[in-house]
């Protein structure tokens, strides 16, 4: 007998950008009744897509009001929620940063630690956000079935997914990859969104560790862990990448373009590669004579991805003089304020009037999917298009 179908979701990283998928997930709130319980069974979040996880978690007996909470949440953004921007606080700690990184290059780690920004805000709203109790209120209502949060340890190398769900979900262990049980708290999505150098690492279960984007290889095998049968993907890349075709020759990069390149090597390629990765798996299945299927381990992923339809840097940039004067002198001072440098502020960028034009870039990309997600919802048969390049 074939397993239960259970539907995952992927919410992945990208700092303020994560606004994007609350529009997403806004627009399926309204292709649902009102009071449908959480359509996802299985709720999988990394970096800042761990605090809409967590929250869709918490809410589960109620989708559309989870999705409201979030809404409430990522409306209202403001920096100072996420980071000091006083012009004490932030001078103070990006020259303790500077320090940190002369004394590191001279042997003394005393300042080390120190990171450019300073989330304490960040951590006290974690603190008093969420419910955090009623994640396992709604595993034992059969509401959820798991929610995992992935956090990648500076110690150990590995990407490190915690999860809480039913008894029978066993931990698993990969190349630099595993999944190990844990109550879901606060300081499980301050880790998975600690952004390096930007935040920063959070001690936890004897272990220091970082942004789950980083090293997250293969960022859909969590649901597949979890029991996960078919899979939506909110994505935060755009669904065409644009490339310069000038003959003429571009300036030397900036810090901040530097940055901005890193960061979405960070964000987005492990989820590049891992579709890339179930395409080929499909089609090999898909090629197999039917008794060959039958002892193979391997099974057919059916995914849904859902993308940007609008570069988020280029709408970053509408909305960069947002940001608190000491935030612009300091992003400014390593380019990040010029057009070249706006996909590292889109990051940075948790203003209520960036993250309304997320929310509202999401929610019509999201109708204009309207068939094709009600048709993954309802659990038919997807064609092959269904997974978008």
């Amino acid at each position: 007998m074939s397993p239960p179908e259970k539907l995952g979701l992927i919410l992945t990283g990208g700092g303020a950008r994560v606004a994007y998928q609350v529009g997403v997930l806004k627009a399926i709130a309204e292709f649902l009744p009102r009071h449908a319980h959480n359509p996802f069974p299985i709720i999988c979040g990394t970096s800042s897509g761990s605090l809409n996880a967590a929250t869709l978690a918490t809410s589960a007996r109620s989708f559309r009001k989870g999705v409201q909470h979030l809404l409430d949440i990522w409306k209202h953004s403001h920096v100072n929620y996420i980071y000091r921007n006083d012009p004490v606080g932030v001078f103070k700690n990006s020259a303790l940063w500077f320090a940190g990184l002369i004394s590191s290059s001279m042997g003394m780690d005393r300042l080390s630690n120190v990171s450019l920004l300073n989330n304490t805000p960040m951590a006290a709203m974690l603190e008093t956000v969420l419910p955090y109790e009623k994640i396992q209120e709604n595993i034992d209502a059969g509401h959820l079935y798991a929610l995992s949060v992935t956090a990648s340890s500076y110690d150990s190398g590995c990407s490190v997914t915690f999860y809480q769900g039913a008894e029978d979900i066993r931990p698993w262990k990969r190349a630099h990859r595993m999944g190990i049980p844990a109550t879901i708290g606060p300081r499980h999505l301050l880790a998975s969104s600690a952004i390096p150098f930007i935040f920063p690492a959070v001690l936890l279960n004897h272990e220091y560790f970082g942004d789950g984007s980083m090293r997250q290889t293969a960022p859909i095998s969590s649901a597949l862990h979890l029991g996960a049968t078919r899979v939506l993907v909110i994505s935060l890349e755009h669904k065409e990448n644009e490339q310069s075709h000038s003959g003429d020759i571009a300036d030397y990069p900036s810090l901040a373009k530097i940055s901005g390149h890193v960061m979405d090597s960070i964000f987005l390629d492990g989820m590049k590669g891992d579709l890339e990765r179930i395409r080929r798996i499909n089609h090999t299945i898909g090629i197999l004579p039917e008794d060959a299927r039958q002892h193979t381990s391997l099974r057919h992923i059916e995914v849904l991805v859902i993308k940007p339809s609008q570069a988020i840097e280029k709408i970053a940039q509408l909305y960069s003089g947002n940001l608190p004067w000491a935030i612009r002198f300091l992003l400014r001072g390593i380019g990040a304020m010029r057009h070249s440098g706006a996909n590292l502020m889109s990051y940075l960028l948790f203003e209520k009037n960036f993250c309304n034009a997320l929310i509202d870039l999401g929610y019509q990309d999201a109708l204009r999917q309207k068939q094709e997600i009600l048709m993954f919802l309802n659990q038919q048969k997807q064609p092959a298009e269904s997974l978008q390049p």
